[in-house]
């Protein structure tokens, strides 16, 4: 490390060196290079090799979980939506069975830690709708999630974003596998693929804003095509809202201002 006494302030990597600045002062380091070679090989770096491969199986059970709520995920989500629940289920590793660099993935014992995740952190469906109803519930055999929502004023409990005129409630729900290390292919695989990956999602009809919604409002995510579920397998519900502004008698999403948030598990 050496201090840049230059009247030029760089910060950034440039030919290998590195420009930045500490405690007011410009410094400048050369940029560190380590082979991968050395990486994959070296007794010194067995930890990181470690942490790479859970890192690895916290990527795919990250894909395994958005898979599965494909379906309404584009509308509800924030760019940032992969790097958080990669990060949630690389956390949740710490509890896992086995040897460091291949624990399990042991995501059925560990549902209640996604409770409550929003989709897009920056609008928490709580804050967008909040009538009151019991939440969804899942049936004793895991296949089915129902929503029953009384009825409601929508100036009371929803808070709408610019333009909105209508909104659809929805039930998301989707099948993520634990996941385990498979020596064979060196990586880690789903203890089960099916119904790993796989959900549904059902929408409310076009609810008006303004005034009650008239009736109570029930929705049901019907997995039954996926049973018998394993043991293995955790389900997620998640509860969304989504706005619509009606032009000439038609409705059309808006492109922005929707959420969603995983509401039950199991």
């Amino acid at each position: 490390m050496a201090r840049n006494n230059s009247f030029i302030r760089l910060e950034g990597t440039l030919d290998g060196l590195t420009f930045y600045r500490k405690n007011g002062e410009s410094f400048v380091k050369t940029k560190n290079r380590v082979s991968k070679n050395r990486i994959m090989n070296d007794p010194a770096y067995a930890r990181t090799r470690e942490n790479m491969q859970e890192f690895g199986g916290a990527a795919k059970c990250s894909k395994s979980f958005r898979t599965s709520f494909a379906g309404i995920s584009r509308l509800v989500s924030d760019s940032y939506l992969n790097s958080r629940i990669t990060g949630k289920f690389r956390r949740i590793v710490g509890n896992g069975a086995g040897l460091r660099g291949q624990r399990t993935y042991d995501i059925v014992n560990q549902v209640t830690d996604f409770i409550d995740f929003n989709f897009n952190i920056d609008k928490p469906f709580d804050s967008n709708f909040n009538a009151p109803s019991g939440g969804p519930m899942i049936n004793a055999s895991r296949d089915s999630i129902t929503w029953d929502i009384p009825d409601f004023n929508t100036d009371t409990y929803i808070e709408k974003p610019l333009g909105a005129t209508h909104f659809k409630l929805a039930l998301a729900a989707g099948y993520t596998s634990n996941y385990e290390w498979d020596t064979a292919v060196n990586g880690y695989v789903p203890v089960e693929e099916v119904p790993d990956g796989a959900g549904v999602v059902t929408y409310s009809s076009a609810l008006t804003i303004g005034g009650m919604v008239g009736s109570a409002t029930s929705l049901t995510a019907d997995l039954t095509a996926y049973a018998p579920i394993p043991a293995t397998t955790a389900l997620f519900g998640a509860t969304g809202i989504v706005f619509f502004q009606e032009v000439n008698g038609d409705l059309y999403p808006l492109a922005q201002g929707h959420s969603m948030k995983i509401a039950v598990g199991g």
